[in-house]
């Protein structure tokens, strides 16, 4: 029976699998730092492959790089074995809920969220924070000195004397935030499914490093637009320059021929532009020019007017219609020559026969469509009282918009791993409420420290700013369906869920010993390999992480001949943390046809139970995949 690895993937390793599938011959072999053979690539091979299109040497090409890029992209693919700890009695509803509010540094956490949902994200929102100079909260563990920057960047000689003036405002702050924001990013897109769009906020001190760190983890071809937002909606007189009053939302997709957006709901302001001057029993219209620059020899010809008027192409045009087509669709009352019957020539289009439901979104997010950073800041106090509890919460209304442009379907999964005041959460379960879709989020944030002011309302970090706005937002989206009388819990709609898991970003629960078991005494070797501190549920998610179960699925505890087994999605996966497992209990459990079965290596109660354990199995459920940790 196989051991559980209670780490993630190594994503070199799956690199290196493909690189084997597409150039077998480039596959070979090599001694790891502790003299075992591994896998690996023969470079120069892959070279002589690839040869017609490698650029190397000092030949120009265009690239974006900065300082460190390589420990950035190596810091992405690294595996970890760190884990998630479910906490109850900060969850609301964690047995029933399809939510997650997980706390820890989103890197590790995209990096065990990769395991269960590849490819399973239809939508990723993030506001990473802007770079202002300040420090950084995420420290990855591979920022260079000052000094070094100013060494490595070319700003120095080869005698040490300084090239550039002034170090942080040319490049290094740039350095420490591309660092930051890269290998997030690079794990996240294998995060998002191959129609997902994910937006990320930003303002002008990184917009540009910005797009180009998303054309090369996303693809150019993937970028779909930049919106501008404005997040203002009066100028500050105090500016030195010129008041800004818009922040950027950079939007791209995973692959830009499986994506459909959004449209918007018509607006009675949009519906008005449409009328039916002549009575057409088709409906409302509005007409169009029939005109067009692109020259077409067919479609050059003169038109007679119902007042007998000759009307050409204008000059250097002409008509969008062949002739056969213009007098099809004037047999047909789609042509409009004005009230008087004698103007040029326009195509009728019905509001009915509209070809895509709904309006095409702009580029441009008005505060009076979107809201406004002040009305984000009054959602917030609307939900705490008379407390600033958190600093610049995104409006409502914008998610609410993205959530549109995402096009989701009624069981997506939406994610934000710099969650902040958990605005996003707020939008989902609002947009549940209203069209009674099932929509799941799953939240990531930092247990960053709040301020002394912050303290004084009872809160400490971030994460319980958060989760307090999720409860409290939540309890008012209930009120509110109610007081319209809509019944949020039964009949056709999905039933509301207002509830989160909460999951604990923290190291493994494995002793060392676990992972590299020759660099202990034999002693050691028989010691428990689970740490103290950790519960029969807290080994259960780490399982759960490896298998690639999604981790808000339901679990049930049960009792099986005096044992409590654990039973992840209906007996998808079955395990027993329990010491002294006997025979009757092993059967009993192998009876239930688990997908997965784990257990601990030292609970089997004998070893005569450990040496009939695989004959039970293959009596009951020979199918069930085995597993120990």
């Amino acid at each position: 029976m196989e051991k559980l690895r209670m780490q993630t993937h190594n994503i070199v390793d799956e690199n290196i699998k493909r690189i084997a599938e597409l150039f077998p011959n480039c596959l070979t072999e090599r001694l790891d730092e502790n003299g075992k053979p591994e896998m690996a690539i023969d470079f120069d091979q892959l070279r002589q492959e690839l040869s017609k299109d490698i650029v190397e040497g000092p030949e120009e090409r265009y690239q974006f790089t900065w300082p460190d890029k390589r420990n950035a992209i190596r810091h992405a693919n690294a595996p970890t074995t760190d884990t998630l700890r479910p906490c109850r009695e900060e969850s609301v509803d964690f047995d029933n809920t399809q939510n997650l509010y997980i706390e820890g540094d989103n890197l590790e956490v995209l990096k065990l969220l990769r395991e269960n949902y590849l490819g399973k994200v239809k939508m990723i929102y993030i506001d990473p924070p802007y770079n202002t100079g300040n420090d950084f909260v995420y420290n990855d563990d591979f920022a260079q000195t000052a000094g070094d920057y100013v060494h490595n960047s070319g700003q120095e000689d080869e005698e040490g004397n300084r090239l550039v003036a002034n170090t942080e405002s040319n490049g290094r702050f740039h350095t420490d935030w591309l660092n930051m924001i890269y290998p997030r990013l690079k794990v996240a897109k294998d995060l998002l499914s191959e129609d997902g769009v994910i937006f990320i906020s930003i303002d002008d001190n990184e917009q540009e490093n910005l797009k180009k760190v998303c054309d090369e983890v996303f693809g150019a071809r993937n970028f779909i637009a930049e919106l501008i937002w404005q997040r203002a909606f009066s100028p500050k007189n105090d500016a030195r320059f010129i008041s800004n009053s818009h922040d950027y939302i950079m939007m791209f997709v995973k692959n830009i021929d499986k994506f459909v957006i959004g449209r918007l709901d018509r607006t009675e302001e949009a519906n008005a532009r449409y009328s039916n001057p002549d009575n057409d029993p088709r409906g409302v219209w509005m007409s169009s020019d029939i005109s067009v620059k692109t020259y077409n020899a067919e479609c050059d010809y003169p038109i007679t007017t119902p007042s007998g008027k000759i009307v050409e192409p204008p000059a250097g045009r002409c008509w969008s219609l062949s002739k056969n087509s213009f007098l099809e669709r004037l047999q047909d009352n789609r042509i409009w020559f004005g009230p008087n019957g004698d103007g040029t020539p326009r195509i009728k289009r019905f509001l009915t026969e509209l070809k895509f439901e709904g309006m095409a979104p702009t580029s441009i997010l008005l505060f009076k469509e979107v809201g406004h950073s002040q009305e984000g800041a009054q959602e917030v106090v609307s939900l705490f009282g008379d407390k600033g509890v958190f600093d610049g919460p995104k409006p409502v209304r914008l998610l609410e918009r993205l959530l549109t442009l995402a096009n989701l379907y009624d069981d997506s999964i939406v994610l934000d791993f710099f969650s902040g005041s958990a605005t996003t959460a707020h939008a989902v379960m609002k947009r549940n409420a209203e069209k009674g879709t099932g929509l799941k989020f799953i939240l990531v944030q930092l247990p960053e420290q709040v301020s002394e002011k912050k303290k004084d309302q009872g809160f400490s970090t971030i994460c319980e700013i958060g989760k307090e706005r999720i409860r409290r937002a939540g309890k008012k989206i209930v009120e509110e369906q109610k007081a319209k009388q809509t019944d949020l819990f039964s009949g056709e709609k999905k039933p509301l869920d207002i509830g989160f898991r909460v999951l604990k970003l923290d190291s493994s629960n494995m002793q060392d010993v676990y992972y590299s078991p020759e660099q202990f005494n034999e002693n050691l070797l028989f010691e428990d390999n689970i740490k103290h501190d950790r519960t029969d549920e807290d080994l259960l998610f780490q399982a759960m992480i490896e298998l690639g179960i999604e981790l808000s699925a339901k679990i049930e505890k049960r009792e099986i001949a005096g044992k409590t087994v654990w039973s992840v999605a209906d007996n998808y996966l079955m395990a027993c943390f329990d010491k002294d497992v006997n025979e009757t209990a092993i059967t009993e459990i192998a009876r239930q046809h688990p997908y997965y079965f784990v257990l601990r290596d030292s609970s089997l109660a004998t070893d005569n139970v450990a040496d009939n354990f695989e004959q039970i199995w293959e009596e009951y459920s020979k199918e069930t995949i085995r597993r120990i940790i």
